[in-house]
């Protein structure tokens, strides 16, 4: 067992207070990368080291099974493996099994391992029809934030009007009906499902003396992680194992809860001094997970728009390469930046298993792992199912097939819109939330696939397409940890990555399109930060104006405002007379070093640097690209990607022959296209050729 001497000199002088802090109730506000795990262990193992803690007597309770087997782990490294580390229900269903059968005269009903089935019964009994996967989640998901908001059926209709809450296209009147033959389908069976054992042990510890004097004998000191996130529900759990006299120490990041609406509420922990007027607040601040240039990014994210309840984060981390913000035309363009940055990476000796590409919700992996795959860069998909595994996915394909038989003669694009039409895909998303929105996401988001692979193959027919797309459906999954992590931001927490790419940081995605209330966007501002503190070196952040390089024009996010580089506000640029440098970078599509704000953004590479087409032609080629893809009603990249684009600006074809040799053209887009190209390719003096020169070329008709 280590000296207690050793146990303090392990720790910094905010940690050591969190270890060192006894007789009040302590509450520790610890940013992110801060060592809060550092600091409660060692507490814990301080205290039973000098006798202020007995180590049987002690109870430290978090949220996962993972940050559980932590807390044990690291107990154990300190010498001290007979404290009890539990996640809430863990030690919850521990209790209730033990006092039931004395308290109730009976064993405690069995847990439910089929939530979903007899969700599916209790909506399919309310709705008298068959309920998709999608609704049964959301049903699931909303009936669990009543349980643990203390939100019985009876009352659920009326609160839930009054808080916006919706589930897919079921009214609240009808939420509530369900969430009561749900309850009532159980008693039927005998069991109870997982929220139902947090219930059962405040039952119990309400309503017997006895097992709650016993309770509160056994756990005299209570250490509570990641308490930002407890439920109305947990807390009044906690309250009833603690008492009058708490020996209590809380540790939680507000700035990080992100978890409100299953019914977590930080306000638990930013007024902990309330509650308890003689407490300890001790603030750890110093960032030991990061470098200077990510925490930079973090602290501003946090304070963007105005002041926030976390800390400021001081870099402990060292110096490092600068972030990247970046604007693709396109999603499938960011993509394709993403996975070449993470390979390039690679090769650079990162291995793919520290590295993670973080989106807003599960419809934005398809385009990451169709981009990675053509870049053979392994990957793997946490905590969702694969996209072609969805229900709505796999229905449509099942549709496109049928298509396929019939040998349609429309353009492939009009097919699958048509398609997909048909399985209830609209151009416009839907106004609900959850199912509804998730299910239309997956199909734009096949849909998005469709019309990419257009613009790289256009001459693929309907079968060319499945072919690609089953393919990518076989290549889905790295070996597990052996490849980049793609992971939602809310999946993410908790987890860090040497480098991490932020993407899909434009309006209507993050913050997310229904996301309209003071609340609501100030937890989408806090999963932003949470996504930049998940870096430890490498940051990208990235965002598309369109899905798919035409159409509506979407903004940068807000949360970006005066902190990527070209919107950099005056008094944080400025410092006693000189410009600050800067910690960002866009770069240079040249040479690949950083770009520093200013002018030489709009060219996209140093003004030092040779460009290798001319800037011009580049332009007209684009506006003549705009015009093409608006009259036919077409994305942009449908007619010609960037690459492709750029090629021909670089190359400039005289003839077809050349025009054919370009990745991407294709004997139908040459026949197509071809005339306008070289009209245009010879109506413009390329750089560095003399006038003279240009006018022999093209027959004199300049």
């Amino acid at each position: 067992m280590p000296e207690t001497d050793d146990l303090l000199a392990a720790l910094d002088p905010e940690q050591r207070a969190v270890a060192t802090t006894f007789g009040v109730p302590v509450c520790v506000i610890a940013g992110a990368g801060t060592g809060k795990t550092r600091a409660i262990t060692h507490r814990i193992a301080h205290g039973c080291a000098i006798g202020a803690y007995d180590p049987l007597a002690v109870l430290a309770v978090t949220f996962t099974t993972r940050a559980a087997g932590e807390l044990r782990g690291r107990l154990r490294g300190l010498g001290q493996p007979r404290v009890q580390a539990r996640t809430f229900h863990s030690a919850a269903l521990r209790q209730a099994q033990y006092f039931w059968p004395a308290a109730m005269g009976g064993e405690l009903p069995r847990v439910s391992d089929q939530r979903a089935g007899l969700m599916a019964e209790a909506a399919g009994r309310q709705l008298n029809q068959r309920v998709e996967s999608g609704t049964l989640r959301d049903l699931l998901t909303e009936i669990s934030w009543a349980k643990v908001s203390n939100v019985p059926p009876a009352d659920y209709a009326e609160l839930a009007i009054a808080g916006g809450r919706e589930v897919a296209a079921i009214d609240p009147t009808g939420v509530g009906r369900i969430y009561d033959r749900y309850e009532r389908l159980k008693v039927d069976r005998g069991v109870i499902d997982f929220d139902d054992v947090l219930l059962c042990a405040v039952a119990l510890l309400s309503d017997h003396d006895d097992v709650r004097a016993q309770v509160r004998r056994t756990y005299r000191h209570l250490v509570v992680d990641e308490y930002q996130d407890v439920s109305p529900l947990q807390q009044k759990l906690l309250e009833l194992w603690l008492g009058d006299q708490p020996d209590l120490c809380v540790v939680g990041d507000p700035a990080q809860t992100i978890h409100s609406f299953a019914g977590a509420r930080s306000t638990y922990l930013t007024r902990f001094a309330v509650r308890h007027p003689n407490a300890e607040v001790i603030r750890l601040v110093r960032d030991y997970r990061s470098t200077t240039q990510v925490v930079d990014v973090a602290n501003q994210v946090l304070r963007a728009r105005g002041p926030a309840e976390g800390v400021k984060l001081v870099a402990q981390g060292g110096e490092g390469p600068a972030p990247i913000f970046t604007q693709a035309d396109s999603e499938s363009d960011e993509a394709a930046r993403v996975a070449a940055w993470l390979a390039q990476l690679i090769r650079d000796g990162v291995p793919p298993a520290d590295l993670a590409v973080l989106y807003r919700i599960h419809a934005q992996s398809p385009a990451y792992e169709a981009a990675l795959s053509s870049a053979k860069v392994p990957f793997t998909l946490r905590s969702s199912e694969g996209f072609f595994q969805r229900q709505e996915v796999r229905t449509a394909l099942h549709a496109l097939r049928g298509q396929a038989g019939a040998a349609p003669d429309d353009d492939l694009v009009n097919v699958v819109r048509g398609v997909l039409a048909g399985a209830g895909w609209t151009v416009e998303p839907p106004s609900g939330q959850g199912q509804a929105r998730e299910r239309w996401e997956s199909l734009a988001a096949l849909f998005t696939l469709a019309v990419d692979h257009v613009g790289r193959h256009p001459d693929a027919d309907l079968p060319h397409l499945l072919a690609e797309l089953d393919e990518r459906a076989r290549a889905e999954h790295a070996p597990s940890g052996a490849g980049v992590t793609l992971s939602t931001l809310h999946a993410a927490k908790g987890l860090e990555w040497t480098g991490v790419a932020l993407v899909g940081l434009q309006e209507g995605t993050l913050p997310f399109a229904l996301a309209q209330s003071p609340d609501q966007l100030a937890e989408e501002q806090r999963l932003l930060y949470v996504g930049v503190t998940r870096a430890r070196k490498h940051l990208w952040l990235s965002w598309a104006p369109s899905r798919t390089g035409g159409g509506q024009r979407r903004k940068p996010s807000r949360f970006l405002d005066g902190i990527r580089p070209e919107t950099e506000p005056a008094h944080r640029a400025v410092r006693s007379g000189k410009r600050a440098k800067s910690r960002h970078a866009v770069t240079c599509r040249v040479c690949g070093k950083p770009l520093a704000p200013g002018a030489e953004l709009k060219l996209g590479r140093h003004a030092d640097c040779p460009s290798s087409y001319d800037e011009h032609t580049w332009e007209l080629l684009r506006e003549w690209r705009r015009q093409e893809a608006a009259e036919a009603n077409l994305p942009a990249f449908c007619v010609f990607t960037d690459a492709t684009l750029m090629a021909i600006a670089e190359a400039r074809p005289s003839d077809d022959r050349e025009l054919l040799a370009i990745a991407g053209v294709g004997r139908s887009k040459a026949d197509k296209y071809s005339e306008a190209v070289f009209a245009i390719l010879g109506s413009v003096v390329p750089a560095g050729q003399k006038l003279g020169q240009h006018v022999a070329k093209s027959g004199g008709d300049v």
